[in-house]
This record gives C-alpha cells, sequence and structure tokens, in this order.
C-alpha cells in the first residue's frame, strides 16, 4: 500500500525525513521531450529554502536539487525522474528532551498510536521539510506544463496572516516578489513586518492564508464525480503540512451568497465564453472553466513555541515541554511555493488525464 505517493498519471512519491540523510521526490508519468536541468527546478527550491530571512527558520540548508534518473541530455525521457535534496543542517540533539515526550499540536502522539514508533528528531516524516520533496516535483511539472501550455501561469501569494488581511483594493501582481511575505499589498507587507517581528522575539507564532491562482489554463481540465479537478486540488492543498483548511473560488463565503449573487452570468465574447464574475473559482462540475483557477488554504500557527506547554509521555505521565530548535513564527511565508508546486502537479496530471481521454476539447460553442 502506498500513502506517500499522488496523481494518476503524473505521479509524485516523496521520501525521506527531516532528519534524515536526505529526502527528495520520484516522479513517473513526467511526458518525454520536456526541456530539464537542475538549475531549472532549482529556481522554485531557492524559493522555499529556509534562512533567507529572520520571518523564517534558521535552519540554513541549501536545498540543491540533484537529478539521478530519467533525463538525458537535457531532456526527460519519459522514464521515472528522481530527484534528491540532501539534509546538510540537522541538529538532532534540539529534540532529544522530547524523545519520551508528546509535542501539542505536532503529530507525536497520532504516529506513535499508529505506528508504535516514531522519528522524534523534528519531527521526521510529519515535518514541514517534506514539503522541499514536493517543490522540487513541481518544478518539474512546471516545465512540462511550459512545454505543453505555454500560457499558464502560476502564482501563489498570502492574504491573511493571523487576524490582519491584505486590501483587495491594493492588489499588486508585481508586489508579491518585493517583500519576504509574497503579498500582493505593500502597505500589508510593512505593516506584517512589525507584527510578525514582536511574535518572533516572543517566541510565539501565527496562522495565514494563501491564494493560489492558474491563469490560462484552458476549459475542460477535470471530470465528473470522482475525477474533478477541484477535489483533487483540495487534496493537494490539504496534504500540505499544517493545512487546517481549503476553498476553491468564494468557498466558504459561498453560504452567505444568493444564488443570483453566485451564478457567474455567462456572455459571448470574441474568442468564446466569458463570464462576469469568478465565485465559482474557475471550476463548474469538476471541470475547467477557462477562467483563472482560484484556491485557497489556511495553514495554522507553528505548533513549536517557546512558551511552556502540558502533555503527556509515551507511558502515560503528564508532565511539561518547550520545544526547542529552529522554527518558522509563521510557517505559512514558506507555503506560498508549496502551494504552487501543488498546483502545478495537480493541472499537469489533469493536462494529461484530459489529452488521453479527450485528446481536443470536443464540444464548439459559437
Amino acid at each position: 500500500m502506498s500513502l506517500n505517493t499522488f496523481g494518476h498519471f503524473f505521479r509524485v512519491t516523496t521520501w525521506g525525513e527531516s532528519h534524515g540523510p536526505a529526502l527528495g521526490a520520484t516522479v513517473d508519468g513526467c511526458p518525454p521531450g520536456v526541456p530539464i536541468d537542475a538549475g531549472m527546478i532549482q529556481h522554485w527550491m531557492d524559493r522555499r529554502k529556509p534562512g533567507q530571512n529572520k520571518f523564517t527558520t534558521q535552519r540554513r540548508e541549501a536545498d540543491e536539487v540533484k537529478i539521478l534518473s530519467g533525463v538525458f541530455e537535457g531532456q526527460t525521457t519519459g522514464t521515472p525522474v528522481q530527484l534528491m535534496i540532501e539534509n546538510t543542517d540537522q541538529r538532532s540533539k534540539d529534540y532529544s528532551d522530547i524523545k519520551e515526550k508528546f509535542r501539542p499540536g505536532h503529530a507525536d502522539i497520532t504516529y506513535w498510536q499508529k505506528y508504535g514508533i516514531r522519528d522524534y528528531r523534528g519531527g521526521g516524516r510529519s515535518s514541514a521539510r517534506e514539503t522541499a520533496s514536493r517543490v522540487a516535483a513541481g518544478g518539474l511539472a512546471r516545465e512540462a506544463i511550459r512545454a505543453l501550455l505555454p500560457g499558464v501561469q502560476i502564482t501563489g501569494y498570502m492574504t491573511q496572516m493571523g487576524p490582519h488581511r491584505i486590501d483587495r483594493a491594493r492588489f499588486d501582481w508585481e508586489e508579491i516578489e518585493n517583500n519576504p511575505f509574497w503579498v500582493p499589498d505593500a502597505t500589508a507587507a510593512s505593516d506584517w513586518a512589525g507584527y510578525l517581528d514582536g511574535l518572533r522575539k516572543s517566541g510565539e507564532s501565527v496562522g495565514a492564508v494563501i491564494e493560489v491562482v492558474a491563469r490560462g489554463v484552458p476549459a475542460g481540465l477535470g471530470a465528473p464525480i470522482y475525477g474533478k479537478l477541484d477535489t483533487d486540488l483540495a487534496a493537494a492543498m490539504m496534504s500540505i503540512n499544517a493545512v487546517k483548511g481549503v476553498e476553491i473560488g468564494e468557498g466558504m463565503s459561498s453560504a452567505m451568497l444568493t444564488g443570483t449573487l453566485n451564478a457567474d452570468e455567462i456572455f459571448m465574447g470574441p474568442t468564446g465564453p466569458e463570464y462576469s464574475s469568478n465565485h465559482a473559482g474557475g471550476v463548474l462540475g469538476g471541470i475547467s472553466t477557462g477562467q483563472d483557477i482560484v484556491v485557497r488554504f489556511a495553514v495554522k500557527p507553528t505548533s513549536s513555541i517557546l512558551s511552556t506547554r502540558r502533555t503527556i509521555t509515551k507511558s502515560g505521565e503528564e508532565t511539561e515541554i518547550v520545544t526547542k530548535g529552529r522554527h518558522d513564527p509563521c510557517v505559512g511565508i514558506r507555503a506560498v511555493p508549496v502551494g504552487e508546486a501543488m498546483m502545478a502537479c495537480v493541472i499537469l496530471d489533469h493536462m494529461l488525464l484530459h489529452r488521453g481521454q479527450v485528446g481536443e476539447n470536443r464540444g464548439t460553442i459559437g
């Protein structure tokens, strides 16, 4: 039974632990002939890697990706692509005190209850470090999408940190790369810096909301009922460490709308159907409409904080714990490139599924 693999045609299996010698991804189903080299994937890895500023964990990892198979003379061969990232800055001794204790908010207790064994060094497999493998796979997926549908753009950004939200009236795509929070609002980025710095210095943490948009995706991706595009997107985002909620389009807010307000009206444009709005998030009946695909997910606060917390030991004794080590005051910051990677993997997977079943869209309008 493989529970470390996702995807249908473009299948990604991640492996490795936070404090093991390495981690990575085995990618099967990537089409042959996709131009790729390690540097192209490294660009995306560098956006996620730790220690880039004071607002992320100070663990220093180069996150250098190595391609071990599936690529020849700068192109994918159609065989499995093995991607490896070595761990170089582990401090396992930081976790020796919690060997017999369960950290509140972490998967320590559930891993132990299920398996009877757990890697207590930084959380092992449950650590957010695992997401480096996803970003590597997502980098490969992006290049395959570029080769198949060069007009597709995938962009993630933070819309909320704790109680603070962006002002949509100030939304600026160009601002996203200009601040450490991936925020499309320069004023919010400035305000949030002071807020998060205060939390960081006090040893506290906070959650965030991330939005990921895929622009230029054609109509027709996805399938009814059990092959829905939004089903796979929701599962992909929900599988990211620390994610506790996912929305597509209007999401939970759609419950507050009337049918008149929620249904996106359709008009005939010069090149095909156009919509009055995008409450559906670019997906109707599990199939893409050709509009922007909009996914939003909530990331809980980092559970590793410096406050003393009550817990129990493996023998059932009540005790207290302080989680030491190097941790993100807002793990949502580094979740942005992870969300982008998962979007890329799902979009490519559904492109290949669509190509395999239908080829080109069969229904014409106008």
